[in-house]
């Protein structure tokens, strides 16, 4: 097969995949001798800039997604809001960004900083898997951790958590809110457990 067969088949893949194209999913279409995503990719991206297309390709998720270029999100955003596409309300953007910053995150210090009830807003984008139960807090009542899916990070076309613009950063551009709202996002450094990195107390005689 020649490279450029398989830039087409790459092509193909990209615009048919719902989820981001790994290297492992390429593995499974390919029966002997895959061809690797990282020598691909930027021949592909660069033969789209070269016949002047609408179209980049970008990591998303940990593996490659085809996506429009900024010039036409207008657009693409036209059809969309006339598609009846579900969008997210406030409140749950709101919630996701909580748990975005302070994963892993329980019900009642997410309610902490939005200060009204969330069990509604968890329960959508529960539903809408961008966010997952990671485990039960070790706190009273052992309340249900939450955490951040792959499904968020193709949602708002992110490669990994860690590409989310810093609090810092936010304080800057956002000049309406206060620095004490924002920082309530800051998770407190992990404490200690007393448990496992304390030694046990020595029975009393």
């Amino acid at each position: 097969m020649t490279e450029k067969e398989q830039l087409l088949i790459l092509e193909a893949l990209l615009f048919a995949s719902p989820e981001s194209l790994t290297q492992t999913r390429m593995n499974l279409v390919f029966v002997d001798d895959s061809p690797q995503l990282t020598n691909l990719i930027p021949k592909l991206q660069d033969k789209f800039v070269m016949e002047n297309r609408p179209l980049e390709i970008q990591e998303v998720a940990g593996g490659y997604q085809i996506t429009t270029r900024a010039e036409y999100e207008t657009w693409v955003r036209r059809l969309l809001n006339k598609s009846g596409k579900l969008t997210l309300s406030q409140a749950a953007l709101e919630t996701l960004a909580i748990i975005a910053y302070k994963q892993p995150v329980n019900r009642f210090e997410i309610e902490a900083v939005r200060g009204v009830d969330c069990s509604g807003v968890l329960k959508t984008v529960l539903d809408r898997n961008l966010i997952k139960i990671k485990g039960r807090d070790e706190g009273p009542g052992r309340p249900l951790l939450y955490a951040t899916t792959d499904t968020f990070l193709e949602y708002f076309g992110l490669n990994r958590i860690s590409d989310m613009p810093k609090l810092k950063e936010i304080i800057e551009l956002t000049k309406d809110d206060s620095e004490e709202q924002l920082e309530a996002f800051i998770p407190e450094p992990a404490q200690p457990s007393p448990e496992i990195d304390q030694p046990a107390e020595s029975p009393s005689a």
